[in-house]
C-alpha cells in the first residue's frame, strides 16, 4: 500500500482489483480487496469523498462540525469486531445463537458489511458536547448532543447523493435503526447490486467465523432478506 499526500487529504493506492461499476470485484464486495480510497482520519472511494467533502462544508455553515467515526473497513477489521462481540457475549452467559442474534442488531457478518465498499459512513457532529458511545440513537433524538445533525441531515444530506441506510421505519426488519449510517447513493447502488448476485449462502457457509456452524439455512435466508436488504428503499 502506498499513501500520497494531497493537501489535507490521504489517496490510499493499492496495486490492484479498483472497483469497476459496470462489473464490480468480488473481493472488493466482501471486504478482501483493495479499493483505492481518500480521506485524512476516513476512507471513502473518490466520487464518494468529493461528494462528503462538500456536504461537510455546507454543515460547517451551519456550525455542524461533521466528524466521520467509521467509513472503509476491510474483512479483517469486521472480524475482529464480530469475534470481540461474541467472545463478549457468550462470556456473558448467552448462548451462541443469542449472542449472534445480539450482534446482528447492529454490527454485520464479516464478508457482508456495507463498509466493505467505502461507500458508506458513520458520522457524529463533533462541535457538540458529549462524552461515553457516541453510535447511540437517543443521542441523536431529544436533548442529545447530535439532534442537530440528525436534523441537518434529514434536510440537506439527499442533496449531496447521502442516504441514510437503517431508517426509522416500524416495519423495517433486520439492523437497528442508525441514525449516524450514511450511504453515497451513486456508487453503493451498482455495488449492492453486484453483491446480490453472489452465492451469499455458500460464501457463508464457507467462512469459518466464530459462531458459523449456528449459521443454517433459515438463519442466512433471513439475514441476507432482513438485514441485508430491508434498507432505505432509495438505496434499493
Amino acid at each position: 500500500m502506498k499513501l500520497f499526500g494531497l493537501g489535507t487529504v490521504a489517496l490510499y493506492s493499492f496495486p490492484s482489483m479498483a472497483f469497476n461499476t459496470q462489473k464490480s470485484d468480488t473481493l472488493e464486495l466482501i471486504g478482501k480487496g483493495n479499493p483505492t480510497v481518500f480521506g485524512n482520519g476516513f476512507s471513502l472511494r473518490k466520487e464518494a469523498y468529493d461528494a462528503f467533502v462538500k456536504m461537510t462544508a455546507a454543515a460547517a455553515k451551519d456550525g455542524i462540525e461533521i466528524h466521520p467515526v467509521s467509513s472503509y473497513r476491510n474483512y479483517a477489521h469486521q472480524n475482529r469486531i464480530w469475534e470481540r462481540k461474541y467472545k463478549r457475549f457468550t462470556k456473558q452467559g448467552l448462548s451462541p445463537i443469542k449472542a449472534i442474534e445480539k450482534i446482528i442488531a447492529y454490527s454485520t457478518i464479516p464478508g457482508t458489511s456495507r463498509h466493505h465498499w467505502a461507500t458508506d459512513i458513520d458520522i457524529i457532529d463533533k462541535s457538540a458536547s458529549y462524552s461515553g458511545d457516541v453510535l447511540v440513537p437517543e443521542k441523536f433524538h431529544g436533548d442529545g448532543p447530535f439532534c442537530k445533525l440528525r436534523e441537518w441531515l434529514e434536510t440537506n444530506a439527499n442533496t449531496y447523493d447521502f442516504y441514510i441506510v437503517y431508517t426509522d421505519d416500524a416495519h423495517r426488519k433486520g439492523f437497528e435503526y442508525e441514525p449516524w449510517h450514511y450511504s453515497y447513493a451513486p456508487l453503493s447502488k451498482p455495488m449492492l447490486k453486484e453483491y446480490r448476485k453472489l452465492d451469499i449462502k455458500k460464501m457463508l457457509q464457507a467462512e469459518k467465523l466464530m459462531g458459523s456452524e449456528h449459521f443454517d439455512e433459515n438463519f442466512i435466508n433471513s439475514y441476507i432478506k432482513e438485514n441485508i436488504l430491508d434498507i432505505n428503499p432509495e438505496l434499493l
